[in-house]
């Protein structure tokens, strides 16, 4: 129910809307239309290249800190080699590896030894690699003296979790990564440890296989080792993210997004887990209002991840701003066309307003005296047409007056034809008395015929007739001409009785008869035994058509091409009305001919008769008319 009154209250609008733009001036729906036909294309336009523009923003924005990305990590690998490298050295020096193994007290003479040949190249690989915080040497015996700060007793780190897991590796390399870097020496007990982020490359020592001695440990701080994660500059724009397999988040803290953005690194802990279980990376985050974009690199070498958080405020200002230059555009744009589509269309349609008021005039009853347009085109074509019909208005009107005026003459006329005729039809009555008296029959029934016809022509009360007088008045007519004819002309009618109300013509057959019963058996001895003229009616379509057919000579095909030319002949085909009439008496067609126009004149051009003969054997005419019964019904 209530979708249908959604429906009526839509239709209704759009009927209201409907009726107001059916009002508007021509001038206002052009521009409305000219409007409307550029806004679409200048809003697909503008969404294209909006899209496109605010795609090539976020990809420069990719592209550009993916390339800083891809230059950190490049660096950082670069500090994993300096490292490793570093570890390799101590984890590969026998001498170092002697010391740490021993498990009695060492003599003086070895200490000194070792402390001027082995212990100068661990400090010299320190010195080489000055990013290298720290290179440490845990031993597992309790008789190894401590040389600080590079070879410590293993009782001091144990117990950190870091070394246990190092330890488990059994000689691979562990990466670890702290959030600070403790005193070992412990030089001031009361001292904080310093908040200072380092990265640990563990790797434990043995000998033989699986008999532990001791560990190698090679430090960096964070801010050398991925000095981007770090950096001092102040850039709100972008900031570096290092992410442990422990899913510990390392960043800078001061001008951190982390500080105005409290739920970023439990977000970003929480996208690197479900990167990991699915491999799947969302790249946007939003939070407090602001969007940002997170480009990931991995760090396989360490198990670790790189991660560039871009703010997107400054790409979206950029984006706003272009935005906004394309609508002001679109606006300028828009406004101009209006203003160019209002003036050219008000000097176009300046003719047209000029022959609405003249229609307008006319309408009032204003005498029409011409316009002038000058001009081609759709309008000046209108004013052309509109003038020609002002002047057939006017020529109409007069031959209506004419008309009006003749029509009242005819009047005059018919009146004294009908005085006339009543002196005709007394006259025929006694002359019939006459004949019955002296018993002549054929003479009474012929002048009852004449009478007939005569009452049929003077009775002229309309141009339409039942089909059926048309036929008794065909029946009269064959009766008095048989009356000459040795072999008398039948009648043969083939027409049920649901046509006999059709509507004809008055006099539309009976020239047709007429024709043939003075040209088909001219001269014709053999079929003066039985002449015939056979009347058929059918229907196709609400159309009819009737069929009047004789056994006569029929004509040969010159003659019917003759007659045709003549009957389908305008007015114009011969210098003047005496010549058109003297061609249809040679080729005997006036009858056909007035009853051709006269078909065509009150029904129309497709409407008419067709003459087919063959010469020696028949001639026929069919007519072709609507099927209308007299009351104007189109149904039988």
């Amino acid at each position: 129910m209530y979708s249908v009154n959604r429906r009526e209250r839509a239709r209704a609008l759009w009927h209201s809307f409907s009726y107001w733009w059916g009002r508007r001036s021509l001038q206002s729906r052009l521009i409305a239309a000219y409007v409307f036909i550029i806004l679409g294309p200048c809003l697909l336009v503008s969404v294209y290249f909006y899209e496109s523009i605010n795609n090539t923003y976020l990809r420069d924005a990719v592209e550009k800190n993916n390339y800083l990305l891809q230059m950190e990590k490049l660096h950082i690998y670069n500090q994993i080699e300096a490292m490793e490298r570093a570890a390799q050295m101590a984890y590969s020096d026998t001498d170092v590896e002697e010391f740490l193994a021993n498990e009695t007290e060492p003599q003086l003479v070895d200490l000194i030894n070792f402390n001027t040949n082995a212990y100068v190249n661990m400090t010299r690989i320190q010195f080489n690699n000055p990013n290298i915080e720290h290179l440490r040497l845990y031993s597992k015996s309790n008789k190894v003296h401590e040389i600080w700060p590079i070879i410590f007793r293993e009782e001091r780190v144990s117990s950190k979790p870091w070394f246990q897991k190092a330890l488990q590796l059994k000689g691979q390399e562990y990466w670890s990564f702290q959030k600070s870097d403790p005193d070992l020496m412990q030089r001031y007990l009361e001292a904080p440890a310093e908040s200072l982020p380092k990265v640990s490359l563990l790797r434990e020592k043995s000998r033989p296989a699986d008999n532990h001695i001791g560990m190698v440990q090679v430090d960096m701080l964070l801010s050398r080792f991925t000095p981007k994660t770090y950096t001092d500059v102040r850039d709100n724009q972008t900031q570096m993210f290092l992410v442990d397999s422990e899913l510990q988040v390392f960043t800078r803290p001061d001008h951190s997004f982390l500080q105005d953005n409290l739920k970023m690194s439990d977000m970003i802990a929480e996208r690197y887990k479900h990167f990991r279980e699915t491999g799947a990376w969302d790249s946007e985050y939003s939070e407090n209002g602001r969007s940002f974009l997170l480009i990931n690199t991995p760090l396989e070498r360490i198990d670790a991840y790189l991660l560039n958080v871009v703010s997107m405020e400054g790409v979206m200002k950029d984006i706003s701003r272009t935005r906004n230059l394309i609508i002001g555009a679109n606006v300028g744009f828009i406004t101009l066309l209006t203003l160019i589509a209002y003036v050219t269309n008000a000097f176009i349609l300046k003719n047209l307003r000029r022959l609405t008021e003249t229609m307008k005039k006319v309408r009032r009853g204003e005498a029409y005296s011409g316009i002038m347009i000058r001009g081609g085109g759709e309008v000046g074509e209108l004013a052309h047409h509109f003038s020609k019909l002002m002047n057939t208005i006017n020529t109409l009107v007069a031959q209506a007056v004419s008309k009006q005026a003749l029509s009242k003459e005819a009047e005059l006329r018919t009146l004294h034809n009908q005085i006339d005729a009543h002196f005709l039809y007394n006259t025929l009555e006694n002359i019939k008395m006459l004949a019955e008296i002296e018993n002549q029959r054929t003479i009474s029934d012929a002048l009852t015929s004449l009478g007939g016809m005569m009452r049929y022509n003077f009775k002229w009360s309309g141009e339409y007739v039942k089909l059926r007088d048309e036929i008794r008045h065909i029946e009269n007519y064959i009766e008095v001409m048989n009356i000459r004819f040795e072999y008398p002309v039948k009648l043969v009618l083939h027409i049920e009785p649901r046509y006999l109300e059709l509507e004809v013509l008055k006099m539309s057959l009976q020239p047709i008869v007429e024709n043939s019963v003075k040209h088909a058996w001219c001269g014709e001895k053999e079929n003066l035994q039985d002449p015939s003229i056979h009347i058929h009616i059918s229907e196709t379509e609400g159309d009819i058509f009737i069929e009047l057919r004789d056994n006569g000579m029929g004509l040969t095909p010159e003659r019917l091409h003759a007659l045709n030319e003549a009957i389908y002949a305008k007015d114009e085909r011969c210098e003047s009305t005496a010549e058109l009439r003297e061609a249809d008496r040679r080729t005997g067609g006036i009858g056909l001919r007035n009853v051709h126009q006269r078909l065509q004149i009150f029904y129309g051009d497709e409407y008419g008769l067709v003459v087919q003969s063959e010469a020696g054997s028949w001639t026929m005419v069919r007519l072709t008319l609507p099927k209308v019964l007299l009351t104007g019904d189109k149904q039988l």
